[in-house]
């Protein structure tokens, strides 16, 4: 009945280069050379009789048959993937990305607690500050993202809306109580298109004068917490990433400062696993976990 059909692995390929639109990509996706790739596709093609990539300088296009392969051999291995999941005995993978910060500050301490109740799923953590297409990387499940929440967009849970605080260590904050005197410890945000909140936005609100050179600045807002930790000065951060300092006594809250409004974290799927149990058995767990600390 399928005596016709190429061979699953070929499609396999052959998927991996539809979705990345690069040899060389999906062989990184597949953990071989791009030479064993393009050699899966040529057979391919000439099994079918078709070209199904338009070779390019530096790009591979999908001809119109490949475009048409493309979206059925996508739903197919989705399908199949599913149910070797759902039939398995197998512990069940669950791939996350998200910010560095965020995986160091929060999710990571408290990943215990979710394989103590699902020991079933092996959570792995993909950080990077580099927004993933999640419709191309197949390998990652879900994102959990910063900024703007879109409530238009069915493909995403909004988790909290975090504030921001000024924090230092009790030795330091006893020394050097005044904002005007202490060195104030500060994160470079790294997208351009979220509005930063930060010292030198609060003190042009509170018309403090302040030198410069008494600002320090780092890139993640995990090396400010570790700056503050040092007792190198206080540092105005995410409540939500601080938490575990605070609720540890390594940090405390400035006596005089104030809380700042933040931006959303949210969750983000797609559609071909929105409805993916081992996805709905982490939302509920992220949802729980964050209300626990808001």
């Amino acid at each position: 009945m399928f005596a016709h059909l190429p061979q699953l692995n070929s499609i396999r390929v052959f998927d991996a280069a539809a979705r990345l639109t690069s040899f060389k990509e999906a062989a990184l996706e597949l953990n071989v050379t791009p030479t064993a790739v393009s050699h899966q596709i040529r057979g391919l093609e000439e099994k079918l009789g078709t070209l199904l990539f338009e070779r390019r300088t530096r790009s591979i296009v999908l001809t119109p048959e490949g475009e048409k392969l493309a979206h059925i051999a996508y739903n197919a291995l989705q399908q199949i993937a599913d149910v070797v999941e759902e039939i398995s005995d197998t512990q069940t993978v669950l791939t996350v990305c998200t910010t560095t910060s965020f995986a160091a500050m929060w999710l990571i301490p408290r990943l215990d607690s979710f394989h103590s109740r699902h020991a079933e799923i092996q959570v792995v953590v993909k950080t990077g500050e580099r927004l993933e297409d999640l419709q191309k990387d197949r390998r990652i499940d879900l994102a959990i993202r910063y900024g703007q929440f879109d409530a238009s967009d069915e493909n995403t849970t909004k988790l909290v809306t975090e504030n921001f605080g000024m924090y230092a260590t009790k030795k330091y904050l006893q020394s050097c109580t005044r904002i005007e005197d202490a060195t104030l410890i500060d994160t470079i945000w790294q997208n351009p298109n979220l509005q930063p909140v930060s010292w030198k936005q609060y003190l042009e609100y509170k018309n403090i004068k302040k030198k410069e050179s008494k600002i320090r600045y780092y890139d993640q807002e995990h090396h400010v917490i570790q700056a503050a930790l040092a007792g190198q000065g206080i540092a105005l951060v995410s409540s939500l990433l601080a938490q575990t300092a605070l609720q540890q006594g390594w940090l405390e809250k400035h006596p005089k400062g104030e809380a700042l409004e933040g931006l959303t974290y949210y969750m983000l799927t797609t559609a071909r696993n929105e409805h993916s149990l081992k996805v709905g058995i982490f939302r509920e767990w992220l949802i729980d976990e964050l209300a626990t600390d808001a």
